[in-house]
């Protein structure tokens, strides 16, 4: 169980990260977050 968990965990986590990689610079802005950061701020979710 512990196996499918993680593995789902992680596809969250990277379908996040894409989803924000693919938001421009101004939209991230708007977020406050910059493009740097992206990984740490989902990571935190995460």
């Amino acid at each position: 169980m512990n196996l499918i968990r993680s593995y789902r965990n992680w596809r969250a986590y990277r379908n996040t990260v894409h989803e924000l990689d693919r938001l421009s610079n101004r939209q991230l802005d708007d977020l406050g977050i910059s493009r740097h950061e992206i990984e740490q701020v989902v990571r935190r979710v995460f």
